[in-house]
């Protein structure tokens, strides 16, 4: 289901060879810096909208960062080393698709994490063209028509708070406006035949409606609700089948948790598709739909399950290592699928399935060859009760040196959101934390999504309250571990995390040695007000969730740091993108220089080149570093 509310969400030094002092005895902990961590590689698949596979089925079109930025590759499907597509040396580069009918590929990229998306057409002569110019326009591929005559673009271009959808001619690049979005819906999804669009309508922070557009029809195309109900029940779009007979969409009407459900799209029939314990997070089909992909959010963790829809017998895959199936995407013919997975201690490497034997083979490998992947750590899940009772959830990282006799000094990571959620998976930022001895607790506070609609709404205009309460208590059990060094724990967080823990400082200054606030919100007022024109569609909710500015400014202040910036008096570090839509860097610029009146240690990172989440290699390990340092020197005691 949509999160709405994951808004504010993103020199070499050789390590010491590993060494044996005996037959029977472990090896000897090693730790890396932050530049060997991050020459590991990240991948991705594009969207499933797309056509991840060539035409000749012989080429993987991915997205990897393995020269310091992201850029598209082609890679082998036999095996072999990606050949580049895309060179950009400044912004990140995705791939989204081949196109049906040859080895033209399409591709995304924004101006330094502006997050004005373009899509971009790369001819087979290697040249690139914008195919959504504009200085301030924001495109979003949407997929094919089933003939390949078509593709579709949700772009903003008419008005910056809205996306309007075109059909695009394969070959000439001519477009069509199919619909003028201008109840300013979220555009979801439109089928295969290119008849049928869904649209998501937020009404408020935990109710939403789902809209359906007859394209077929001439003249005005106006949205169909498909949706009535009473109460708050949050409906999102999944996908349509592949022969756009039906909607498969998500919704909590029928419990605590998220479902996925079909709705026919003649007969206006509804019938439950996939449901679970937990949250039904995402279904997608094959070409053709003779497969279906289902994923479900199992306590920060990703289970998918694939289906043969012919037999309704589940693929059974071998060779895969432990770990989550994170991406599926299938070939032409319907052979074989590329399988992204990922684990704790490895990043998300691409596999290939033959869906004939289910045997399958690895084509990449992520993590730096520098590390022993055995130094690593595989992290649990535990709860604390916090300070009214309630179970909280949080991911534990407990480094390979804590015991006991050697306490680890601990710090407490807070995701973003503000209803995002901390899951299990590779974490470069925290795996270079605990390898150099840090317990990391990563606090699933109330408020965060994955755990039933009651507990995700529970600080639904009490941010800054009932969730820093949270975070709080959350230092007593760490402390309670024989392993943590109670006394020296520090708070990290980034976008609203940052916030969290900027607020900790200023709030609780008492609760925590030191802070790291990355790209975090300072002054809420100005936040919501400046918030990015292509978020009109959920303003509405946001405010129903936060607060509106406009009638709710005291309760806001009375959260923001920064008007309470003159109780902090603990060490801080902040972390910020000038690039940032979200936070602007006003926000961290402000906060920095109200601490520094305390005369409070403050070290300030602004990167020129990044927005909302630090993408070039380069700075990744530039706050890793900083990250390092300053835990180093306000909970250890290590000298500047």
């Amino acid at each position: 289901m949509l999160n709405r509310r994951v808004l504010l969400s993103g020199a070499a030094i050789t390590a010491v060879s590993l060494t044996l002092s005996g037959c029977n005895r472990k090896p000897e902990h090693q730790t890396y810096t932050a530049q060997q961590f991050y020459e590991t590689k990240s991948h991705q698949l594009g969207p499933n909208a797309g056509f991840s596979f060539s035409m000749a089925g012989d080429s993987i079109l991915i997205s990897t960062d393995q020269n310091g930025v992201f850029n598209a590759y082609a890679l082998p499907s036999a095996g072999g080393d990606p050949t580049s597509l895309t060179q950009s040396t400044t912004n990140a580069t995705y791939a989204v698709s081949y196109f049906p009918n040859g080895d033209r590929v399409l591709f995304t990229s924004d101006g330094g994490g502006n997050e004005l998306n373009h899509l971009f057409v790369r001819e087979l002569d290697g040249q690139s063209r914008d195919l959504t110019p504009g200085e301030r326009t924001r495109a979003n591929f949407l997929g094919w028509r089933a003939d390949g005559a078509k593709f579709f673009v949700a772009t903003n271009e008419r008005n910056p708070q809205a996306n309007d959808v075109y059909a695009y001619d394969t070959t000439t690049y001519e477009r069509e406006l199919l619909f003028r979005n201008d109840n300013v819906y979220h555009v979801r999804a439109i089928s295969a035949d290119g008849r049928w669009l869904a649209l998501v309508q937020d009404v408020a922070s935990a109710d939403t409606n789902i809209h359906l557009v007859d394209l077929a029809i001439s003249g005005a195309r106006r949205p169909r609700l498909i949706t009535p109900h009473s109460g708050n029940i949050e409906y999102d779009v999944f996908v349509f089948t592949p022969d756009s007979t039906a909607l498969i969409y998500s919704t909590n009407e029928h419990g605590e948790f998220a479902q996925a459900w079909r709705h026919d799209l003649n007969s206006g029939a509804k019938a439950p598709l996939v449901a679970a314990d937990w949250d039904v997070s995402n279904v997608t089909f094959s070409r053709s739909g003779k497969y279906r992909v289902s994923a479900v959010n199992a306590d920060a963790s990703t289970e998918i399950t694939i289906i043969d829809t012919q037999t309704s017998a589940p693929l059974d895959l071998s060779g895969l290592p432990e770990g989550d199936i994170t991406q599926v995407r299938f070939n032409r013919d319907e052979t074989q699928a590329a399988i992204l997975v990922a684990s704790d201690t490895s990043p998300a490497d691409v596999f290939i399935a033959d869906l004939s034997t289910g045997d399958t083979r690895r084509l990449t490998t992520a993590l730096n060859p520098a590390i022993d992947e055995s130094m690593l750590v595989t992290a649990s899940i535990a709860r604390f009760s916090s300070f009214d009772g309630l179970d909280i959830p949080g991911v534990l990282y407990r480094p390979k040196t804590a015991t006991a006799q050697n306490k680890a000094p601990a710090i407490v990571y807070v995701h973003g959101g503000p209803g995002g959620q901390s899951r299990r998976g590779y974490n470069a930022d925290m795996q270079f934390l605990v390898n150099h001895g840090y317990a990391v607790y990563a606090i699933n506070n109330r408020g965060s999504s994955g755990y039933g609609k009651t507990f995700y709404h529970l600080d639904d205009r009490r941010h800054g309250d009932v969730d820093l309460k949270d975070v709080v208590a959350s230092r007593a059990f760490l402390a309670a571990q024989d392993w943590v060094n109670g006394e020296r724990v520090a708070i990290m967080g980034g976008s609203y995390g940052g916030y969290m823990a900027a607020a900790a400082l200023a709030f609780e200054p008492e609760a925590f040695d030191a802070g790291i606030n990355i790209f975090g919100v300072t002054n809420w007022p100005r936040t919501l007000n400046s918030v990015p024109p292509w978020w009109a569609a959920q303003r509405q909710a946001l405010f129903d969730e936060l607060g509106d500015p406009a009638t709710d400014g005291e309760r806001l202040r009375a959260i923001s740091p920064l008007f309470h910036a003159s109780n902090i008096r603990k060490p801080l570090l902040v972390v910020q993108g000038a690039n940032d839509p979200r936070v602007l860097q006003v926000e961290s610029d402000e906060l920095v220089a109200a601490v520094r009146a305390n005369n409070v240690p403050v070290e300030y990172i602004v990167f020129p080149d990044e927005g909302h989440g630090f993408r070039r290699r380069e700075n990744r390990i530039t706050a890793a570093d900083a990250y390092l340092t300053f835990l180093d020197q306000h909970l250890r005691g290590a000298v500047a």
